[in-house]
């Protein structure tokens, strides 16, 4: 598993970023504090705080350097 910290902080952005992860069939998750919910699930998102940076965490290592690209300007330090 690999995680990255990422910051989702308009509409459009959560848009683009679940239309984008959508595409792989590897699990996400998005951690939030002690929340925990499916990534590709825009719903979800909307229940995070979404003013602070979340991490990504993906499952399957083999994808994960393709999503990572997928998602660069998503991605935060």
């Amino acid at each position: 598993m690999k995680s990255v910290n990422i910051s989702l902080s308009s509409i459009d952005k959560v848009k683009n970023f679940v239309n984008t992860i959508s595409k792989y069939d590897t699990d996400f998750d998005l951690v939030s504090g002690r929340y925990v919910i499916d990534a590709k699930s825009i719903m979800g998102i909307f229940s995070l705080d979404l003013s602070k940076p979340i991490r990504l965490d993906i499952h399957d290592d083999a994808e994960a350097d393709q999503v990572i690209a997928d998602i660069q300007s998503f991605i935060v330090e």
